[in-house]
């Protein structure tokens, strides 16, 4: 291992015990690393694991799946140390919260020894795919949840991890578990999606299909203490149900009502299943833009959460590294990462926040909302993609140095393709692809398919620059 940087705690120095992690309980490094490895081959797929390389363009893709989206500093320098010496060194935050390794040479054991030794593999092999629950990153500190949804998705993660049966889940089957954060991903649309709701002074689970809470309303509601057995219920009665084809929710919807499969649902609870009117017509309020930049409040007035924006959603080695270092040294010795692409150091004393921030700037990342670039994302691109029909990485640095220049932040998203793979949710703004940095423009539009109104086809970066900004200031001058 090379020599420690200045400031930089070597991952030997940290101590294991000083680094919780609020989701998993247990400890996994208690199990024989070779309780671990797969003992037959996984079954196909086109997404990427931990113990599933794919290829790419610029090498293999390693995609860790992270319990609520947490990863303890000491696990955070073996992904660094990982992605240094088995890779290119590009390590991604993913829009559901995890990270992921790019251009990963041929010593694939050897990564994915290191990452399993550090505790980030799953407790059984065949589950690592099914690993997909997504919790705010300020899940148990934030001042607006209703409750703490930690030992509930503990709960949840150990049983997917353990019922084999649910290993039959196509690795893009989906659950978010929301208690009413402040900052919580509401766009993302799930196979099933759950937030917390008061309704005559009890909060109740209230829970859809195929959506997302941002634009729905819940199907019906449970108790609090019910959280548990309904998802396994839905699961259950989703695989029971679902042809060989019909790998998520809105599939088997489009078979068996929604009302059909709440009927089914509601016979096999042993709870009871709220869908009065009071459930049925509850709407999400909606989150604080930009929250998860900055300074964020906690429930302990004395501690605050800091979230940073990472550049295009990639950090290299040392950016991790410093991070990893700042949670340890200002904070709680985690890192929460976010559907946002960013990360979140939490628990942080408020004292002690400027030194975060002005930390995490150092290490590269980006902590002002009105920086241009924080709030623009791009796809891989034909740099490291066969389907990207544009260096969009590249074209997004360039756009973002524009509107930088102009004063102008706005939220665009830049895709090489049609598979939108950046953006698990249609941005205000797209930018769409259609040759070497040339794209069509997309404007949101609540009542337009896809990526919603084309306002304007073969642009140039100059030229979109030239529309957003000009969009910008009609929108906002009198």
């Amino acid at each position: 291992m090379p020599a420690a940087k200045a400031g930089i705690i070597p991952p030997s120095q940290i101590p294991r015990s000083a680094l919780p992690d609020p989701i998993t309980s247990g400890d996994p490094l208690a199990e024989p690393l070779s309780a671990r490895i797969p003992v037959a081959p996984l079954r196909p797929s086109a997404c990427p694991g931990l113990l599933r390389i794919v290829p790419a363009l610029d090498g293999g893709i390693c995609r860790i799946k992270l319990p609520g989206g947490v990863i303890t500093a000491g696990q955070a320098f073996a992904v660094a140390d990982a992605a240094e010496h088995s890779a290119g060194g590009v390590i991604e935050a993913t829009n559901r919260g995890n990270v992921q390794i790019r251009g990963i040479g041929a010593d694939h054991e050897g990564l994915i020894t290191t990452l399993l030794e550090a505790g980030l593999g799953p407790k059984n092999p065949a589950s690592d795919d099914v690993r997909n629950l997504m919790l705010s990153p300020t899940a148990g500190v934030d001042p607006e949840q209703l409750f703490d949804v930690r030992p509930l998705a503990a709960q949840l993660l150990n049983t997917l991890e353990t019922h084999p049966r649910f290993h039959e889940l196509s690795p893009k089957f989906a659950v978010s578990l929301d208690g009413a954060e402040g900052v919580a991903m509401l766009e993302h649309p799930h196979d099933l999606w759950l937030s917390a709701l008061n309704v005559e002074d009890e909060t109740l689970l209230g829970f859809g299909l195929a959506g997302c809470p941002a634009t729905g309303s819940p199907l019906a509601a449970v108790s609090l203490d019910a959280g548990h057995d309904l998802v396994v219920a839905v699961l259950e009665l989703f695989l029971e149900h679902a042809r060989p084809d019909q790998t998520r929710m809105r599939h088997l919807l489009a078979d068996m009502p929604a009302d059909q499969f709440l009927a089914q649902l509601s016979e096999r609870l042993p709870h009871s299943v709220r869908h009065d009117q009071k459930v049925t017509t509850w709407r999400r309020s909606p989150i604080r833009l930009n929250a998860h930049i900055g300074f964020y409040p906690q429930r302990h007035p004395d501690f605050t959460s800091v979230g940073a924006v990472v550049p295009l959603g990639r950090l290299n080695p040392s950016m991790l590294r410093s991070a990893a270092t700042l949670a340890v040294e200002l904070g709680d010795g985690t890192v929460a990462m976010t559907p946002w692409q960013s990360l979140m150091l939490r628990n942080v004393r408020t004292e002690n926040g400027s030194r975060a921030v002005d930390g995490l700037r150092k290490a590269g990342l980006l902590c002002d909302a009105d920086q241009a670039l924080s709030q623009v994302i791009a796809c891989t691109g034909s740099a490291a993609c066969g389907k990207g029909l544009a260096d969009t990485k590249a074209d997004a640095l360039q756009l973002a140095a524009c509107l930088q220049r102009e004063g102008v932040s706005q939220a665009v998203h830049l895709s090489g393709c049609d598979r939108s793979c950046a953006a698990a949710h249609v941005a205000p703004i797209t930018l769409l692809a259609v040759s070497a940095g040339r794209y069509d423009l997309y404007f949101r539009h609540a009542e337009q398919p896809g990526f919603g109104e084309l306002r304007g086809r073969d642009l140039t970066i100059e030229a979109v620059g030239a529309l957003l900004t000009a969009d910008s200031r009609s929108n906002t001058d009198d």
